[in-house]
């Protein structure tokens, strides 16, 4: 029997990961560090990794997975926007991605222990995009 926390478990990773690719997107044609532009690029292509894991997963259960949640995507572009509207700096890419980076780890890890009976393959793949959350912040964080 497939446990529901498991599914729900992947939904959640899904919609984090889109949320998270629409971010960098939302400010790559802002990045003038060749670095910073690496870093956020080989983030995106984990998290893409990644969600093609999950896909794989989603499908065997025959689930559509999960968009993220509307207000929270507006809330993002409106603040991206705002800001390199003020300020088109690395620096203020570094702050918006680290935001966006820290509240994708506290949240999976709020669903990592909320979905205890999640398979443990699921838990996996959810440890593993936190940790590529994680490490974006600390790659990042000396353009703060």
């Amino acid at each position: 029997m497939i446990e529901p926390d498991t599914i729900k478990l992947l939904r959640e990773c899904d919609a984090g990961i889109k949320m998270g690719v629409a971010s960098i997107d939302e400010v790559l044609d802002y990045v003038h560090d060749a670095t910073l532009g690496k870093c956020l690029a080989d983030c995106k292509d984990e998290h893409n990794k990644l969600k093609d894991e999950i896909q794989t997963l989603l499908d065997e259960y025959h689930d559509d997975g999960k968009e993220p949640n509307p207000m929270a995507k507006g809330m993002s572009w409106i603040k991206t926007n705002v800001k390199l509207g003020m300020d088109e700096s690395d620096k203020t890419i570094a702050d918006l991605m680290t935001d966006g980076c820290n509240m994708g780890v506290k949240s999976l890890n709020k669903y990592l222990n909320q979905y205890k009976a999640a398979d443990e393959k699921t838990k996996d793949i959810t440890k593993r995009l936190i940790h590529v959350e994680e490490k974006l912040g600390d790659d990042i964080r000396h353009f703060l």
